[in-house]
C-alpha cells in the first residue's frame, strides 16, 4: 500500500515538472494572442484572415481565424491561399534586382533603353525615367487607376501603350506618387530582356527556390485550389457579402500573386536573413540593402500627439519604411477585390508578420500586425483596435459632410439640354478606353468595360455616376462622381469629361462613331482564311458577330465601324481593316498600337 502511495507521489511530482518545464518553454510574447485576434473578427465583421510569424530563419506562430467560405463555413488555415494585392511588388522589384546582379540591366538606366516601343506623356520623362524611379514611385505619374481596373484589358502591351496618354501631375522625382503601372513595366522590363513571362521568372527565381509549391499569379489557377479563400466585403456596416475575384492577370507584376501565410513565411525569412533561405543566397545581399533603405520620402512623417512614437515615411524598392515605436519597420499593404494584406518586418529583430484576409479594404492586417509587433518587441500596449473604430466613425461623420456639401452645389429646376438618346453613344480616351453610353427607359446607363452604372441627371448637362444591381435596383443615396457632356459647334454631343484621376484636371473622352448595323450576308466577304507570318489566321461568323481567330489566342469578337473596318471588343485601340476586290476581302491588315500586320487571303 505503501509503495503504491509512493508511486503515486513520484508520478504527480513527474508531472508538475513537466508542466512546469512546458511553461518555463512557452513563449510567453504570445500568451493570449489567440484570443486578441479572435476579437478582430468580430470588431469588423471579417470572414476571416491568416497569420504567420516568423523570428530569425523559424515560423513560431502560424493560425489561421474564420472562413475562407463563409456561408459553407470552410475554416481558414495557415495554408489557405489568399490574394496578396500589392505585396506582389517587391517580388517583381526583386526580380529586377536579381537581374542587376548577372549584369543584364542597371537600375539607374532609362527604361526606354529596355523597352523601345514605351513612350510617355512627355520627352521629360521619356529622356529621365530610370527603373529605379519606378520602383520607388517617384516618376510624376499619379495613381490613374481607373485605366487598368475599369477599362480592362488582357495585353500587358496595350497597358503600356495607354502610358503616352497619361498626365503626370508633377516633374521626375519632385514627388512620391503611387503608381501599379510602373510595376507593371518592370514586369515588362524582365520580359523583354530574358524572354520569358514575368510569371516564368517569378516561378523559376523566387517561387521555386523558396519552396513556394502552391502560391500562383491568376485567379483562375486560385479558384481551382481545394484551400483558396473566396473574398469579401462588409455591407451596410454588418453583412459580409461575398465579391467575384478580379483578375488581375494583365496588370500582374503590380499585384497578381496569391500566396498562404505559411509559403509567405519563406520569402519573408530570406529578407531577414539578408537574402538567404535554409543557408542558400535566393535574393543578392547588395539589392536587400538598397531595397530596405530610403529612396523617395513619401511624406513628412512628423509624429503626432496620439501616437509619437511612429514616424517618418519614406519608400524603398516595392517596400514602405517607418520608425515603429523606436524599431525600424519594413512593410507593404495589398488590397484587390475582396482580399487585404500586410507583409512586414523588422530588419534588426529578425522578425517577421504576415496577414492575409479576405475582407475588403479591411482594417485587419494592419491591426493585428502591429497587436503581434507589440507582443513581440515588449512594448507597452496600445489599443490599436479602439483607436481604429474611433477613426472609421469620424471618417464616416466627415464623409457625410461632404455629401452635404455636394447637393448644396446643385441647382434645382434644370434639365438635360437634349433628349436623353442624343447622350448615348461610344466616348474614347486613348489612356483609358471607351465609355458607351445607352438608354433605358428614361435613364440613362454607361458601361466603362468592367461596370455597367447609372447615370442619375444632377443639373444642365452633368449625370452623377450611380451605381444598381438586380437585387436592390438603382442607388438612390446622394453623392456621386460627375460626368459633364459637352456639344460642338454643331450642337451634338461631341465629348464627356470626369473626374477619374483627382492628381490631373478632368479627363476627356471623344465621341466615336457608332457601329453599324451589318447583316450575316453582307459578313460573307470578309469570311476565311488568311496568311501571317506563317500562322493561318481564321475569320468566321458567330451567332450574328464576326469573329477573328489567331492560333494561340482567344477568339475575338468584332465591332463593325464601317468601310470594311472592325474594332475588336476585347482590346483597346486593336482593329481589322479588309481589303475588298468583287465583293471578296482579299487580305485582312490588323492594326495596332505596336504597328500594322496584314494577312493575305489564302486560296484566292
Amino acid at each position: 500500500m505503501k509503495r503504491n502511495w509512493l508511486l503515486l507521489f513520484l508520478l504527480i511530482l513527474l508531472q508538475q515538472a513537466n508542466a512546469q518545464k512546458s511553461k518555463k518553454g512557452a513563449d510567453t510574447r504570445l500568451a493570449g494572442l489567440d484570443t486578441a485576434l479572435s476579437t478582430l473578427l468580430k470588431d469588423w465583421n471579417a470572414a476571416g484572415f491568416a497569420v504567420a510569424i516568423v523570428e530569425k530563419d523559424k515560423v513560431i506562430y502560424s493560425k489561421g481565424f474564420g472562413y475562407r467560405d463563409y456561408a459553407a463555413k470552410q475554416p481558414v488555415t495557415p495554408n489557405t491561399l489568399f490574394a496578396i494585392g500589392s505585396c506582389t511588388k517587391a517580388f517583381t522589384a526583386s526580380l529586377l534586382g536579381l537581374l542587376e546582379k548577372d549584369g543584364k540591366l542597371s537600375l539607374d538606366k532609362k527604361v526606354v533603353a529596355y523597352v523601345p516601343s514605351l513612350h510617355f506623356y512627355n520627352n521629360e520623362m521619356n529622356d529621365g525615367v530610370t527603373i529605379r524611379d519606378m520602383m520607388c514611385h517617384r516618376t510624376g505619374l499619379p495613381r490613374h487607376d481607373y485605366s487598368w481596373y475599369l477599362f480592362t484589358t488582357r495585353s500587358r502591351d496595350s497597358l503600356v501603350q495607354r502610358l503616352q496618354y497619361l498626365q503626370p501631375s508633377a516633374p521626375l522625382r519632385e514627388k512620391w506618387q503611387y503608381n501599379n503601372f510602373m510595376f507593371l513595366t518592370q514586369g515588362v522590363v524582365a520580359e523583354k530582356i530574358t524572354g520569358k513571362s514575368w510569371e516564368e521568372n517569378i516561378k523559376e527565381k523566387i517561387f521555386i527556390p523558396l519552396g513556394m509549391q502552391r502560391s500562383n499569379f491568376s485567379v483562375t489557377l486560385m479558384e481551382k485550389d481545394a484551400d483558396a479563400s473566396l473574398g469579401y466585403m462588409v455591407k451596410n456596416d454588418s453583412i459580409i457579402k461575398k465579391l467575384d475575384y478580379y483578375n488581375l492577370d494583365a496588370m500582374g507584376p503590380a499585384g497578381s500573386i496569391n500566396s498562404s501565410v505559411t509559403e509567405m513565411a519563406n520569402w519573408v525569412i530570406t529578407w531577414i536573413n539578408k537574402g538567404k533561405f535554409q543557408e542558400k543566397e535566393v535574393l543578392p545581399p547588395g539589392y536587400i540593402y538598397n531595397a530596405i533603405s530610403a529612396q523617395m520620402p513619401i511624406g513628412g512623417g512628423v509624429p503626432d500627439n496620439e501616437h509619437p512614437d511612429v514616424h517618418f515615411s519614406n519608400y524603398g524598392l516595392g517596400w514602405t519604411l517607418s520608425s515603429y515605436r523606436g524599431h525600424y519597420r519594413v512593410d507593404h499593404g495589398g488590397n484587390i477585390d475582396g482580399f487585404s494584406a500586410n507583409t512586414c518586418f523588422f530588419p534588426s529583430d529578425s522578425i517577421g508578420i504576415i496577414v492575409l484576409a479576405n475582407q475588403n479594404a479591411s482594417r485587419v492586417p494592419t491591426l493585428a500586425r502591429n497587436i503581434i509587433a507589440d507582443r513581440l518587441l515588449k512594448l507597452k500596449y496600445v489599443n490599436w483596435n479602439g483607436d481604429a473604430k474611433k477613426a472609421l466613425q469620424k471618417s464616416k461623420e466627415e464623409q457625410k459632410n461632404i455629401q452635404k456639401a455636394a447637393l448644396s452645389s446643385r441647382v434645382e429646376g434644370t434639365k438635360p439640354s437634349h433628349p436623353l438618346t442624343d447622350y448615348t453613344g461610344s466616348f474614347n480616351h486613348p489612356g483609358y478606353g471607351d465609355v458607351d453610353v445607352y438608354q433605358r427607359n428614361d435613364s440613362v446607363f454607361a458601361i466603362t468595360g468592367k461596370d455597367s452604372v447609372w447615370l442619375r441627371h444632377y443639373h444642365y448637362d452633368i449625370f452623377e455616376v450611380k451605381g444598381y444591381d438586380k437585387e436592390e435596383g438603382l442607388d438612390t443615396s446622394s453623392g456621386g462622381t460627375k460626368i459633364n457632356f459637352h456639344t460642338g459647334d454643331d450642337g451634338k454631343i461631341s465629348s464627356l469629361t470626369i473626374q477619374l484621376e483627382p492628381a490631373v484636371k478632368p479627363l476627356e473622352f471623344v465621341s466615336k462613331p457608332r457601329a453599324k448595323p451589318l447583316d450575316k450576308e453582307a459578313m460573307e466577304k470578309y469570311t476565311g482564311e488568311y496568311e501571317l507570318g506563317g500562322m493561318t489566321v481564321k475569320v468566321y461568323i458567330k451567332g450574328s458577330t464576326l469573329v477573328v481567330f489567331v492560333p494561340g489566342q482567344p477568339e475575338y469578337e468584332t465591332i463593325y465601324t464601317g468601310n470594311h473596318s472592325f474594332k475588336l471588343k476585347a482590346l483597346d485601340g486593336y482593329s481589322v481593316l479588309f481589303d475588298v476586290e468583287h465583293e471578296k476581302a482579299t487580305s485582312v491588315s490588323f492594326i495596332q498600337p505596336n504597328g500594322t500586320f496584314k494577312a493575305m487571303r489564302k486560296n484566292l
